[in-house]
């Protein structure tokens, strides 16, 4: 079942036609006769029922705090090769795909203590905190769907059950591009792949999906430092609020001059850091959105963590994981590794 990226197996045309019968005809499977459609999905292995979680609070965000018209968005969606998938891009297990027009990105949530944490405790403050912050650099979630019934493919994994549907920070890249994509955490907490016997007992190919390093600087104008800092502070204390741990930085560094099309922005916004802020330096635009806001420390799985890594430090003392750390400890450690990438320098 090997595939190459971009180029769907059986699994991923049937998960992607899933993705898209919730988000194109949600309503279409109450007509189905109720009896039969519970009993039928459950054999299903890859082409689970899927539905919109809270759709009137994501399209009151898409439509009222972001200004995209509902056409817009479902013309995203609407051809059934609309998904392409991408190839593995992190630990979690999850599936990627991102539309044919490059404006959206589909994550799968596969591990039940992250989605019911974003379902159950974080929904609401997110949509409550992007109403509220325009600027904020949260990333912008669009749909969440859940499986409508329960399945052997969701059960066993071999389909996903939660879906999430957010902005893609790559819109407007072509192939072949020079831009640069960081995804950035603290790196100075303890990580068992890279500290452990020195990383020998980790292949390279495990430890390649670390947090990245940025050994560079954000060059930018007093003001937009400023900005940058502001929404860094209101959306970190929301997410420490609600006991949100391990959430990473995405920064895309675009060369200039580098024809990025505004109007191909799905959100419509003016220039800024979705669409690319400009550093002084004239070299490059930059692009950033904090990510993986999921892993919450009063989760019973973070908890088990929390006492495995507490366990290890009798033996071997090295500090907290950031997925085990305490969330003001973790935020302020965040705030300071994007302090620090930034330098101040007016024209």
């Amino acid at each position: 079942m090997a595939t190459t990226e971009g180029v769907p197996n059986r699994r991923e045309k049937k998960i992607g036609r899933t993705i898209l019968r919730a988000l194109l005809y949600d309503d279409e499977a109450d007509k189905q006769p109720r009896l039969w459609r519970p009993i039928k999905t459950f054999f299903k292995l890859y082409g689970i029922i899927l539905t919109r979680t809270r759709p009137e609070l994501f399209r009151k965000l898409r439509n009222q705090s972001w200004g995209m018209s509902e056409d817009d968005y479902t013309s995203s969606f609407r051809d059934d090769d609309s998904l392409v998938p991408k190839a593995d891009m992190g630990y979690s297990g999850s599936t990627f795909f991102v539309t044919k027009d490059n404006k959206y990105l589909i994550k799968s949530i596969p591990r039940q203590f992250e989605h019911s944490f974003f379902r159950d405790d974080l929904l609401v403050p997110y949509v409550e905190h992007m109403e509220a912050h325009p600027d904020s650099l949260l990333v912008r979630i669009t749909d969440f769907l859940g499986w409508r019934f329960r399945s052997l493919g969701g059960l066993l994994g071999t389909a996903p059950a939660y879906h999430l549907v957010m902005e893609n920070l790559l819109h407007g890249q072509e192939e072949n591009s020079k831009w640069q994509t960081f995804d950035l955490k603290p790196m100075s907490y303890f990580f068992p792949e890279r500290d452990i016997a020195g990383g020998k007992l980790a292949s390279q190919a495990t430890k390649s999906k670390l947090a990245d390093e940025f050994h560079d600087k954000l060059v930018l104008t007093k003001e937009q430092a400023d900005d940058f800092f502001h929404s860094l502070e209101a959306d970190t204390e929301l997410l420490a609020s609600h006991n949100a741990v391990d959430y990473s930085l995405m920064l895309v560094r675009i060369p200039r001059p580098t024809h990025v099309e505004v109007d191909e922005d799905p959100f419509k916004d003016p220039p800024n850091w979705r669409t690319g802020v400009p550093s002084q330096d004239n070299k490059w635009l930059f692009r950033a959105t904090i990510l993986d806001f999921f892993w919450a420390k009063h989760k019973i799985h973070a908890m088990a963590m929390t006492f495995l890594i507490n366990a290890w430090n009798l033996i071997d003392r090295q500090g907290p994981m950031s997925i085990t750390t305490e969330a003001p400890e973790y935020r302020g450690r965040f705030l300071e590794m994007c302090r620090e990438m930034v330098e101040v320098r007016d024209s």
